[in-house]
């Protein structure tokens, strides 16, 4: 089983003169010195280093008191999350699976070795507890595959202690810089030894600035897809929001497909808005439940015991517990399908040699809002016949269309933002309070259809049904609040509404 860790450090250049004296810094009662750990470190990746594109690391390391598998993942800079295995001969399964949004059917390979004899200090308190480790790491790497060769360094690394203040690395750093100590120009190891052992010299990692309306369109695009990226190994490990950030990339990718028609063939995207609707069904499989559960169980601690009757909180925590360990096992099992990765290839495709048609070549200030328009004339259209619809069941369904079109409209908004600035932004806005107004009504429709369902089974085992009929009508009432403030909001933004 995996472990998680996260691990918060900082790198910098070191000489002959070593780590200066740290003592007095934030609190450093003593730096002890905890001898020499020789690390062997082999570091894995695909042939075209795909992790190391994307800042991962994946190791197999001896020596030290950590010795196993690490892979990294960044979250920002100097701090990384580490997920560690213990010692095998191959990839662990667990690990490769992190990866596999990234590997895909390509192989991992030993990419580099770095050999580090490291020189160890402890920073410890006034009570001897850990602050922070120092060290000086004395480095050699060797490529292992492709030409290249070895290299050579010398670096000081400190990692602050588990559960550390991050301040107390500030601190660190102006002592460092007072004594000439300087921050790596790497982010870590491996990119140095990539670099310097031959490996593909990499830029700054920043794209042209967008001038056309295809440049827009593909970068909001790009931005969704590495987002899909990003958070596949969160979901995987049930990270909380990592399938609602996921979800809501494909339900933003798929919009922009609909919507730039006129920029991107449709021909080509069609079919994969297709598969991106779908993936966004399997992950709306275990988020929609999490937040009906959520719902439903803020919604019954509201409820005053006397009026609890029958065993509902338990019910509750049952049906609850069953639907998300379900969702949950299907959803790893759609991560690793052939479908899914076939997806991932799709996209990269498109933003490789992207289906253009003529107005992608325009300036983007009268394509994109013309495109804008479109949509927002759609929701106009949709609010206004919910708005002429007695309540019921007809109302929900044309409130539910009026919310996806607005959602799709909120992002159409979002990706011409850079080109139309303020009047884009200002709707991006507008339609983001549309759609949450909207979404209280869906959430409350979803919880009475889930509430009539638990009701019948109470029923069905001779308990009480009062309690559920009670959330019923608060939920029923929430949903009139909704309809009852709809049309004030719509009248709102309609007057400012404008790109």
């Amino acid at each position: 089983m995996a472990d998680a860790k996260r691990e918060i450090e900082r790198k910098y250049e070191s000489d002959d003169s070593g780590l200066p004296d740290l003592t007095g810094v934030g609190g450093v009662a003593d730096v002890l010195d905890k001898g020499l750990v020789e690390l062997d470190a082999t570091y894995y990746d695909t042939a075209d280093e795909r992790l190391a594109a994307a800042a991962l690391t994946l190791r197999r390391r001896t020596g030290g008191s950590d010795a196993g598998w690490h892979l990294k993942f960044p979250v920002a800079p100097g701090v990384r999350d580490e997920i560690r295995m213990p010692l095998s001969d191959s990839v662990p399964d667990e690990i490769a699976a992190l990866v596999r949004s990234r590997v895909r059917h390509t192989e991992l390979i030993p990419l580099v070795r770095l050999r580090s004899a490291r020189d160890v200090r402890h920073l410890v308190d006034a009570d001897g507890a850990l602050l922070a480790e120092a060290s000086v790491d004395t480095v050699t790497a060797e490529r292992l595959a492709g030409k290249g060769g070895s290299a050579q360094w010398t670096e000081i690394e400190v990692e602050l202690a588990d559960d550390g203040d991050p301040a107390f690395l500030d601190k660190v750093e102006k002592r460092l810089r007072k004594a000439g100590v300087r921050p790596s120009k790497s982010p870590s190891k491996l990119a140095r030894a990539l670099e310097q052992t031959g490996g593909r010299r990499r830029g700054s990692g920043r794209r042209a600035k967008p001038v056309t309306a295809g440049d827009h369109v593909l970068a909001y695009v790009r931005e969704q897809r590495e987002t899909i990226l990003e958070y596949d190994p969160g979901v995987r490990r049930d990270v909380p929001d990592s399938v609602h950030q996921m979800r809501v990339a494909t339900r933003r990718m798929r919009s922009t497909f609909r919507t730039f028609l006129t920029v991107l063939d449709p021909a080509v995207t069609d079919p994969i808005a297709v598969e991106l609707k779908w993936l966004a069904g399997e992950l709306g499989l275990d988020r929609d439940q999490e937040v009906l559960a959520e719902r439903l169980s803020t919604a019954l601690d509201a409820v005053p015991p006397a009026l609890v009757s029958g065993p509902v909180h338990k019910r509750l925590t049952t049906w609850s517990s069953a639907r998300h360990g379900s969702a949950r096992g299907h959803l790893i099992a759609i991560l690793d399908s052939a479908r899914y990765l076939a997806l991932l290839d799709a996209l990269d495709t498109v933003l490789a040699d992207p289906p253009l048609r003529k107005k992608a070549a325009k300036k983007p200030e009268k394509v994109l809002a013309e495109a804008v328009r479109k949509d927002l004339a759609k929701v106009s259209r949709l609010v206004t016949e919910a708005l002429d619809l007695q309540p019921g069941e007809d109302r929900d369904h044309a409130i539910h269309e009026a919310r996806k079109k607005a959602k799709r409209t909120r992002y159409a908004a979002e990706t011409a933002i850079p080109a139309l600035g303020g009047h884009a932004r200002s709707l991006a806005k507008s339609m983001k309070s549309l759609t949450s107004l909207l979404g209280e009504h869906q959430d409350s429709v979803m919880a009475r259809h889930t509430l009539r369902e638990m009701s019948a089974v109470a029923h069905a085992a001779g308990e009480s049904a009062f309690t559920y009929g009670l959330l019923y009508g608060r939920e029923e009432a929430q949903a009139a609040e909704v309809e009852a403030e709809l049309p004030g909001l719509w009248k709102e933004i309609k007057a400012g509404a404008s790109v």
